[in-house]
Formats: structure tokens, sequence, C-alpha cells
């Protein structure tokens, strides 16, 4: 593996020095193993005295400690920690309880910031034998445990998991919000670089869930509604209210198709590049600022107002700009008759974007994947991961009353009439 690679990757990923331990990094990986072995001491004796009231036939109290089980050492971004956890025991003949680490759970080996880790170097072009030079820059020397043939099995355990995952019943499931990107990668083997097609939606308390990840030819239409229809066939029959993606006119072909009572609700931050793109870089800030007065504004004819100033400004000079912004406006404000506390939501695909903000759009391809199958389920893998960290949506209280067809006007509810 290149050394400047290594270093590259170092910087970008945790800018840790490359090499030896400092005495600080020292200090906190000792500070981090003594607080995660105290953290792990609590959670056993809690669960015993939780159940200090069960006793045995002796009149013995059941739930006891037992010494310890054998030392493990857990991989994480400070290096590897050694922790011991404490052996719980019940003495009943029958109807015992088992205790389960939820701080430490059961054959876990690695911190789950470092399988997000692996997808993530996997997706920037590193191979598979360079696995364990590249996690010893960014982990230290502690990472080699990490072996290529170790990082082999657990490839092929998501490839499986993954599979399984694509085939899971979906029956009573419902996403009131949809997003929709396609994210293009490289394959080492192919000419052409591979576009996923991803989506993800809003259930109706509010949480985000990753719904689909598959392997499409471009964003056609024809990709995604072979994607719409699979998740017709397994069960996604209720229509969202809003779907938002960028301007591929493949997706939303297949949307009117297959849900054609879902509304469209384009990008904002695809569709601001696009027109900015059209215009001299010396007057980009000023096109930014017209067109985020746009999008913020409190009312959709206040909107509407700052979009025909804009086009009356510049359509004379900037023809293809206002020509861009001009032929999606039917599907540009259609976040005003949702809840206000759902517009920053509904105005982007962010979401997804920046789960995959710094993997994608690849141009080299000898430095791309290694084979669609594997781009796949890396692609797969770094989205689960990013997906722990997706937030509710504001006013998730404000989802039942769109589910119930509550009409609102300007993101506040119209109480004199009903969709």
């Amino acid at each position: 593996m290149d050394k400047d690679n290594v270093v590259r990757i170092e910087t970008q990923a945790l800018a840790v020095a490359h090499g030896s331990r400092s005495a600080l990094e020292e200090l906190l990986c000792q500070g981090a193993q003594r607080m995660l072995q105290q953290a792990i001491e609590n959670e056993v004796q809690e669960f015993i005295e939780a159940h200090a009231s069960v006793r045995t036939k002796h009149d013995r109290q059941a739930v006891v400690g037992n010494g310890s089980l054998p030392a493990r050492k857990i991989l994480t971004g400070l290096g590897t920690l050694k922790v011991q956890q404490l052996r719980v025991r019940d003495l009943r003949e029958a109807g015992k309880v088992v205790f389960t680490s939820n701080i430490l759970p059961r054959y876990m080996r690695r911190v789950p910031s470092i399988d997000a880790l692996i997808p993530a170097l996997y997706l920037h072009g590193i191979s598979t034998g360079d696995f364990t030079e590249a996690l010893a820059a960014i982990l230290g020397p502690n990472a080699a445990g990490l072996s290529a043939s170790n990082i082999v099995r657990l490839k092929e355990g998501w490839e499986a998991e993954y599979e399984q995952w694509t085939g899971r019943d979906l029956v009573g499931k419902r996403y009131v919000y949809l997003w929709a990107d396609g994210i293009y990668f490289n394959v080492r083997l192919e000419d052409q670089r591979r576009c996923i097609l991803v989506l993800m939606g809003a259930l109706p308390d509010g949480t985000k869930e990753l719904l689909a990840v598959i392997d499409g030819e471009r964003e056609s239409k024809l990709s995604w509604l072979d994607l719409l229809r699979v998740l017709k066939a397994r069960g996604l029959t209720e229509p969202a209210a809003v779907a938002v993606g960028d301007g591929g006119l493949g997706f939303w072909a297949a949307l009117a198709e297959e849900y054609p009572t879902t509304r469209a609700q384009r990008c904002w931050v695809h569709k601001a590049a696009n027109v900015l793109d059209k215009f001299p870089k010396t007057l980009q800030p000023t096109a930014k600022d017209k067109i985020h007065q746009m999008y913020l504004a409190p009312t959709k004819v206040a909107a509407l107002k700052s979009f025909d100033a804009f086009i009356s400004l510049c359509d004379a000079k900037y023809p293809k700009a206002c020509e861009c912004l001009r032929k999606d406006a039917d599907v540009l404000f259609t976040f005003y008759d949702f809840p206000a506390a759902h517009w920053q939501h509904l105005r982007t695909t962010n979401p997804i974007e920046s789960t995959f903000a710094t993997v994608r759009l690849r141009t080299e391809r000898t430095k791309g994947c290694g084979s669609r199958k594997a781009t796949l389920t890396m692609v797969w893998q770094l989205a689960r991961a990013a997906a722990k960290g997706w937030r509710r949506l504001n006013g998730s209280e404000l989802i039942s009353k769109v589910i119930e067809g509550v009409v609102f006007v300007d993101g506040e509810e119209n109480k004199t009439e009903v969709a």
C-alpha cells in the first residue's frame, strides 16, 4: 500500500499520529479502560440488587456474583481495551434469570464505530490486503487483529446479512415521508460507475429508517420501478405523503406510476447547486442569498414573490439559470403544505447526502471497489451504521395529523378544512 495513501487516510479519518502512541494517548486509553471496567461492574451490581428479593428454597439470595469471565480485548478508536466482566449465577434449579450486558454484548470484539470505518475505507478504494496497514495508521499497531483473512470473513458475513435484509417483510409498515438518491461508485473490474439507489423513510413516530439499498443501472425509471415494485410485493402498500429527491427523472416517473398519490418535493440543495453553476463565480454568493430567500420564506406567497423577483432580475442575462429554476417550480414549494416543524427535513435529501459525503463520486476507476456485490454490501453497511445516528423528525407528534389528512397552510393546521 502506498505510504502517501496511508497518511491521507490517517488525516481524513481520525487525524492521529502515525507510529508510537503518545503519553497523552496512553493516558486516555488507560482512563477509558478504567471507566469501562467500572461501568460493567456497576451494571452487574445493579442487576444483582434488582433481584435481591429472589430467594432459593433454602431462603438464600438466588442471584449472586460468581467470579469473573475471562478477560476480553475490545478494539476501539483509542486502541485495544482489556476488560473483564463479572459472572452472575442464579442458584435456583428452575426459573433461572440470565444476565446479559448492554454495555458489553456477548462476542463483541470491536466497538461499532470500527465496523463503520471498514466499509468507509473499502469504498475509498482500499483493498482487503491493505486493511491491516491502513487501520494500523488510524488506530495504532493494536489494530493488527483485523487481518486480511478477518476482513474477508467480515465481508462474507455482511453479504449474508444484506441478502436477509433485502428480503425482510414490510407488511404493515408505513413511511410518511421518503428521501431518495442515487450514489455513484467505481467498481474496479468495470468501466462504468455503478449507481446505488438509496431510499430512507420516516415512520409514524418520527424516526428515520433505511428502507432500501440496491444496485441500479444509473438512475433510470426502470431501475427505480424495479425497486418500488419489489417494496410493494414485500408489503409496502401505503403511499408516502411526500417524497424528496433531486431532479433525476427516473425516480419521479417510477413514483408516479407506482405511488401516484405521493407528492413530490425537489431537494433545494441540489437545485441551488445546479442554478448557481450557471452563474459566474463572482455572482454566485449574491444569487445564493436570493435562492435562500425563496425556501426560507415564512409563507408560500412570500416564497413565490422571491421566486418571481429572481426570474425578473436574472432572466435576461442568465436564462439558463432561470430555466433550471423555473422547470421545477411546481414541486419546489410542496413543503409549505406540511407542518412547519417538518420543513427543514423536507427541503433536502441531506440525510442520505451526508451519509456518503466522504466516499461518493470517485473518479479513478482503478482505485474503486473490487466487485459490484462487495460495493453494494459496503454501501449498505455504511448506511446502516450511519442510520444509528439519524435523529427523529422535529414535531414528530404532528405526523399523525399528516396521516389523518389534516390540511396545513404555510405550515399551520387549517382547522376548517380536511383533505
